[in-house]
């Protein structure tokens, strides 16, 4: 589908949506018509009508890395040695002990499908020193809300470690870098992170967890508007109509819905280099087998962590292209990665650990469809590392698969070297002055 057919469907799903699908916009006001208008455009000029090539330079960046690495090394999940950069992300920033007074060099550092992100490198530095988040309305200068909602684009950094519980849903303005790195910043015991027809949105550093649904009201979403939000359902982040959003190195465990939504043609997404523990639907990417506006939908999933606890949706995805590369599946009860709707996932370099129950050996989960149906969706795996008894069901026409070149990361960097180039997921414990 070209992307000027891909475009009219985009403008006519959103013409058509119904206020349940709103993200808890309770009025549809001209704020945010004029929002959704410029999501659009935004998400129609990031859609990658080539998304191969995207998943060939991230295996060519990795297989860079890894040339010449020991992979007897991968088993060591504990490190206290001295500063290892194990993927090609981590690489570019992570052991420079200027990383502190050279923050913004991280957004040079994003691959994969929001490889353009970033952030707020153009604006100045925030800096949070107060943790508090009482007035939703009037948000107080130096707390993450009032940051989160300026006009321009804006480098947020904390002044100390700190757990903020907010109250209301927080909704970030484009153009934002949420820096958690030197300071231990919990998102914590309160509602979640919402990226709602927004574009150029960092996220890096933070632990989130044990959120919970809040009840909406009146939300101050921007310097010069206020609206009525209803209840937001506990996702730890949702992405509703966004483009261009990097998640990196988060700690996310235990909210109340999903730990990331990514729906209503939101695209240009790269999740990577994070820890995920004990929920139950961990990624939700497409939140509606009608919705066809997701089929810009273009995500990447790189270099994280899937640990204790977890039970299904690792992603589970609708209609879009999904890379799911060189991350570390130790533990799921029921699937890892499930979909419906046609979505194109290709599955490369992942190590898949199966649990004890011979009934959950499977990767893959499509059941939401018929098989005559699912067949023809492609959905393939290239040099995973199945374990325990695990087993990746492909599907689609394999002489409609398009050659990779010799970047390929099939021979370059297989399941084993998993561990290895994920050891270090999840929140880091940034010291200034220090390799990080």
């Amino acid at each position: 589908m070209s992307v000027t057919k891909l475009g009219l469907l985009f403008f006519i799903s959103f013409v058509i949506l119904i206020p349940s699908r709103l993200a808890n916009i309770a009025e549809f006001d001209e704020s945010w018509q004029q929002r959704a208008e410029e999501a659009q455009k935004a998400a129609l000029e990031a859609y990658d009508p080539n998304p191969e090539e995207v998943t060939e330079n991230l295996n060519f960046e990795v297989s860079k890395v890894i040339e010449g690495s020991n992979s007897t090394r991968r088993n060591l999940r504990r490190y206290n040695g001295p500063c290892l950069a194990t993927n090609p992300i981590d690489r570019c920033w992570r052991c420079r002990k200027n990383w502190a007074s050279n923050r913004k060099r991280l957004a040079q550092c994003v691959l994969g499908f929001g490889r353009k992100t970033t952030g707020g490198k153009s604006g100045k530095y925030y800096v949070v020193n107060d943790p508090s988040d009482h007035d939703v309305q009037n948000p107080k200068p130096g707390t993450l809300r009032h940051a989160v909602i300026q006009k321009q684009p804006l480098w947020i950094t904390f002044s100390r470690s700190m757990v903020i519980r907010l109250s209301q849903e927080l909704l970030i303005t484009s153009h934002k870098t949420i820096d958690g790195r030197g300071a231990n910043v919990h998102i914590a015991n309160g509602a979640g992170i919402t990226i709602q027809f927004a574009r150029n949105v960092i996220i890096h550093g933070l632990h989130i967890h044990d959120i919970v649904s809040s009840g909406g009201g009146l939300i101050r979403d921007s310097v010069d508007h206020m609206g009525f939000r209803t209840v937001a359902d506990g996702d730890g982040i949702s992405i509703f109509g966004s483009t261009n959003v990097w998640l990196d190195h988060l700690s996310m465990s235990n909210c109340q819905d999903g730990l990331i939504d990514a729906i209503q043609g939101s695209t240009a997404i790269t999740i990577s280099n994070s820890h995920f523990t004990h929920h139950n639907d961990v990624m939700l990417f497409g939140a509606s087998d009608s919705f066809e506006g997701d089929k810009i939908m273009q995500v990447t999933v790189a270099f994280n962590h899937f640990g204790r606890g977890l039970v299904q949706r690792m992603p589970r995805c609708r209609w879009g292209f999904f890379h799911v590369v060189n991350n570390d599946y130790t533990h799921w009860l029921m699937y890892a990665i499930g979909g419906s709707t046609h979505p194109t996932i290709i599955s490369q370099g992942n190590r898949f650990i199966a649990p004890p129950n011979n009934a959950a050996k499977e990767v893959t989960k499509r059941d939401y469809a018929a098989e005559w149906e699912w067949k023809k969706w492609t959905w393939r795996s290239e040099g995973d590392l199945m374990m325990n008894g695990a087993f990746f069901v492909q599907s689609g026409n394999p002489s409609n698969k398009r050659s990779f070149s010799r970047r390929d990361m099939i021979k370059a960097k297989p399941g084993s070297f998993v561990t290895r180039l994920t050891r270090f997921a999840g929140a880091l414990n940034c010291k200034i002055g220090q390799k990080c």
